[in-house]
């Protein structure tokens, strides 16, 4: 065989970007292709602009700074080659409240392709599985191997310390302890920032947690203790760059309270594992990682701690799933699972798509299980170390995130460190501005939901959920484990550790909102709330308009009500309007129809009854003419669609 490189183009004409921007300008019609770039607020990198062509010179790269896959300073990823069989580790999150229940569902999965289990713990059984004492962990991990299968904790907010300690007695029962693989998780400042509150304050949280570690990294030594959690950011509205300064920012504020209680930062470093929240726009959780595993490296040297592999657990986000259409929450978890996968994720857990609705049963976690299947063993995402290596792109996305997150870093660190930030509010308001930004931007549907603000359907099939029937629970976890392994350890209490906590939101809560009161309306009458649709002129001339209408009342939970056929003048638009039933009326129709007929449609649509109606358009120069003509509001592309849909629900009686 040749060694010669096959010369694809050789055959054709050199080309030049000039050539491509003069092609690319006719078919925007005159328009710069620059024109296309937009504000990464969509995308949720914040002020960033997102390009819509990036060349070399935006990422200069003769030789490649960043070194290769699996070498220091680990920018690139902690391997040189990806597991063949196991290119990441597919850990699900395990939530029914009843331990029997969860090691069934543990069993089952592990069985069927998952190959690490976390288990979230609410002792009440509210948000959790109620795992308080060491009988009921027992029952949830009976038969599991944690040899071969790694169980993680998510203490649902709280320091660890407590079931960290439980899962060491647990683990202690098994054949070889030492080779029990565990993950406990202890997180004292992502308590902080869930919660709103450590008590007996920090330095004591730290103390026990420096002194547990020592303990479980004796007995467990192929385990990690700590986990630097910084999805709370993500959750509550925060910016790509705004997490990953949390999750730095808590790092390093980590390590060094616990340097203060005992545990060099070289001892405390390699127990950490580093978590991330994974949204549907890949590009940008791809970047996201990239510029994790920068700043990380980054920190190390600063510390004067020896270049290591970041472990990173991505989990796919939250916020964004939606209870309306939740069957389209496969393609969100699709996406980022697909950002988790190239970014070089070395966890990647799935949410399930009906997570929203309630516990998950046994489809919601096979679709989260058998996304990450596809994506290893048909899609191969796991074949190539660093696929997104060198793209200019996303490598000059990754660097700008990087420097962004940096600058919010240092002004965490100048509020004295990420938990004197949080006790001090200061890191969440500036979070809280973003969520702001974020919601104007989903009222206005510039961050559209697919099923939910764009192309709602209000006949959906719903989605199953896990029954429940739990009536167990209890006040809180049992100190016995903590008993074992620290014998009279008593680290002085101090005031309670208290700040604003990171309040989580769904983007699509304000639309869902209003759904909800449209649906109890229809359960209490039988009628659903409608709109009517009065159309002007033919149907080419007011269907786009007819369209954008549907979408913006059903995304309120208002079906659409129409005339049989298209009225051919004022008085038949009214006596449609009569025979519809509905209250509400929507002028749908072309600029130039309006001009003509709008007014006139407007005063025989109220004479009929109309208690509020809209236009879809802008109004342009005739506002002042169709307003005294009977219309109320006008919906638009940039309207916020949330204060229209508000003002048809009060004129309604609904919520």
């Amino acid at each position: 065989m040749a060694n010669d490189i096959l010369d694809l183009s050789g055959d054709f004409d050199a080309a030049t970007e000039a050539q491509w921007r003069e092609i690319a300008r006719k078919s925007l019609k005159g328009r710069d292709p620059d024109s296309l770039d937009r504000a990464g607020g969509q995308s949720g990198v914040g002020g960033i602009t997102i390009k819509a062509l990036y060349r070399e010179t935006d990422w200069p790269s003769a030789e490649d700074p960043l070194g290769y896959p699996g070498a220091a300073p680990f920018v690139r990823g902690g391997a040189a080659a990806r597991d063949a069989f196991l290119p990441w580790d597919i850990r699900q999150t395990f939530t029914h409240p009843d331990p029997a229940i969860t090691n069934a569902e543990i069993l089952r999965d592990l069985e069927r392709g998952v190959s690490s289990a976390e288990i979230k713990l609410d002792c009440t059984g509210a948000n959790g599985c109620s795992i308080c004492d060491l009988d009921a962990l027992s029952s949830a991990l009976s038969g599991v191997r944690a040899d071969i299968a790694t169980v993680a904790l998510d203490h649902g907010g709280g320091t660890g310390t407590s079931a960290a300690s439980l899962l060491g007695l647990w683990a202690e029962g098994q054949t070889e302890p030492g080779s029990q693989k565990l993950a406990f998780n202890m997180d004292p400042l992502g308590s902080l920032a869930r919660l709103g509150l450590v008590e007996g304050g920090l330095d004591a949280a730290f103390a026990r947690a420096a002194a547990l570690s020592q303990a479980l990294a004796e007995r467990f030594p192929l385990s990690t203790s700590f986990r630097i959690d910084a999805r709370m950011a993500h959750e509550a509205g925060g910016l790509a760059a705004e997490e990953l300064a949390a999750l730095i920012a808590s790092a390093v504020d980590t390590l060094r309270r616990l340097d203060a209680a005992g545990l060099p930062p070289e001892q405390a470093a390699p127990r950490m594992i580093f978590c991330l929240a994974a949204g549907p726009v890949f590009k940008s959780e791809i970047a996201k990682l990239r510029a994790a595993r920068r700043l990380w490296a980054r920190c190390l040297d600063a510390l004067g701690l020896e270049a290591a592999p970041m472990t990173i657990q991505s989990v796919t986000s939250a916020r964004m799933l939606t209870r309306y259409d939740p069957w389209v929450n496969m393609l969100r978890n699709t996406a980022a699972c697909f950002g988790a996968g190239v970014g070089g994720a070395d966890i990647v857990t799935v949410r399930a798509f009906n997570e929203a609705l309630g516990v998950p049963e046994e489809l919601g976690r096979r679709t989260a299980r058998n996304t990450q299947i596809i994506a290893q063993e048909e899609s191969n995402l796991g074949k190539v170390a660093d696929p997104a290596g060198g793209s200019w792109a996303i490598e000059t996305l990754a660097d700008q995130l990087s420097q962004e997150a940096w600058a919010m870093f240092q002004e965490i660190e100048s509020e004295g460190g990420y938990g004197a930030s949080l006790m001090a509010d200061a890191f969440q308001a500036r979070v809280a501005e973003t969520r702001l930004r974020r919601r104007k931007a989903a009222a206005k549907r510039k961050a559209p939901m697919t099923g939910v603000s764009e192309f709602p359907t209000l006949d959906e099939v719903p989605a199953p959920t896990a029954e429940i029937s739990w009536n167990g629970g209890a006040d809180g976890v049992s100190d016995a484990g903590l008993a074992h392994y620290l014998p009279g350890f008593a680290p002085g209490p101090d005031e309670d550790a208290q700040a604003e906590p990171f309040w989580p939101i769904r983007v699509a809560e304000p639309f869902e909102r209003l759904r909800d009161h449209a649906q109890a309306r229809e359960a209490k009458t039988g009628a659903r709330p409608s709109v009517f649709l009065a159309t002007l002129g033919p149907l080419a001339e007011h269907t786009a308009r007819a369209d954008f209408a549907r979408n913006v009342f059903a995304a309120g939970g208002i079906a659409p009500m129409e005339a049989p056929t298209p009225p051919k003048d004022a008085d038949e638009l009214a006596l449609a309007f009569k025979a519809s039933g509905s209250r509400l009326a929507v002028l749908c129709g072309s600029d130039d129809r309006y001009a003509e007929e709008a007014a006139a449609a407007a005063e025989a649509l109220k004479a009929a009854g109309v208690v509020r109606l809209y236009l879809a358009g802008k109004p342009g120069d005739h506002e002042a003419a169709w307003t005294s003509a009977g219309v109320d509001s006008f919906i638009y592309m940039g309207c916020d669609v949330i204060g229209a849909l508000e003002l048809a629900h009060a004129e309604l009686g609904l919520g």
